[in-house]
């Protein structure tokens, strides 16, 4: 059997994570429906993930070299990288989910794509072509459609300057984290180890510090273990790794994906109601997403960045 372009397999790979990272928002309200302190709850699922990476990095000979080989310019940015990764973003994804529902949430953080495209022109010389910037358009569009209008009670106000932190931090970390792993000189474990290191950390100290441990039962060490374990230090990890191949806009466009699949999955798990204008909202973002990934006219795939091009 032919083996399959590295493009299409990073787009797959990408495609597979956002399945997963569609279950860790069900997962999330199961678990702060049960009283887990938001803040607390993120720092767990992420601190318990990089323990999880810990062997991995540590009795692996080529990663320990590539650990101690890393310079300060490569701590700094790794180390920013995962404020903004973790500590920043998923701290405001948690306390959004608290207060939105899921799929209102996840149509906030839809809005990253376009943001990023613009951001990626200017500081990392990405420029989308004239039929991905319609898929852009299309993701954005299907986005209004499917929600608008929405009508916010005076507590949903905190889930949506929650939900603005957390898209500002996701459109600075993708065009920070296509910065770090375009260059292909540190493995997509490592990036993921040291950045998921320091923003766990961080997180565990600010949630202890500000909302406590609260009472975890059974099912709720279940699901931080799951999250942690398959959502968190695989996805992540596949995830670094399709930045090598794929562009910040275009990953971005490919995260998208999570918001049709969030609208369904808690349209089934957690009730929340899809009517006939938010399901041709799904078909506009579906076609956005599709559109994205048409090749780059043949100008642009003779860019400086060979990694890019397509095989």
């Amino acid at each position: 059997m032919p083996k399959a372009p590295p493009r299409t397999t990073a787009i797959l790979s990408a495609v597979f994570v956002t399945i997963l990272w569609s279950t860790s928002w069900i997962l999330i309200k199961i678990g702060l429906r049960s009283s887990l302190p938001p803040i607390t709850f993120a720092g767990l699922r992420y601190g318990l993930a990089f323990l999880v990476l810990v062997p991995f990095v540590i009795l692996n000979t080529e990663r320990r070299a590539e650990l101690r080989g890393l310079g300060r310019d490569d701590w700094l940015k790794l180390a920013l990288l995962g404020v903004l990764t973790y500590t920043v973003t998923q701290t405001a994804q948690y306390v959004g989910l608290t207060y939105l529902p899921a799929a209102m949430l996840s149509l906030l953080l839809n809005l990253s794509a376009f943001f990023v495209a613009l951001g990626g022109i200017h500081t990392i010389g990405e420029r989308p072509s004239p039929p991905q910037w319609a898929g852009i358009l299309l993701t954005v569009l299907g986005t209004g459609v499917y929600f608008l209008p929405v009508l916010l009670t005076q507590a949903q106000w905190i889930g949506i300057l929650a939900a603005l932190i957390c898209l500002t931090g996701n459109v600075i970390a993708s065009l920070l984290g296509r910065q770090v792993n375009r260059r292909q000189n540190l493995s997509p474990l490592l990036v993921t180890f040291v950045s998921m290191g320091v923003g766990s950390i961080l997180m565990i100290i600010t949630g202890l510090l500000t909302q406590g441990l609260g009472k975890l039962t059974l099912q709720d060490w279940a699901i931080i273990a799951w999250l942690a374990v398959v959502n968190t230090a695989l996805t992540f990890t596949v995830w670094n790794r399709t930045l090598q191949v794929l562009t910040a806009f275009e990953s971005s466009i490919i995260a998208n994906l999570m918001m049709p699949q969030i609208a369904i999955l808690a349209y089934i798990f957690l009730k929340e109601s899809l009517s006939l204008k938010e399901i041709m909202g799904l078909i506009l973002v579906g076609a956005g997403v599709l559109l994205v990934q048409l090749r780059r006219s043949r100008a642009d795939s003779r860019s400086k960045y060979p990694v890019e091009r397509a095989v």
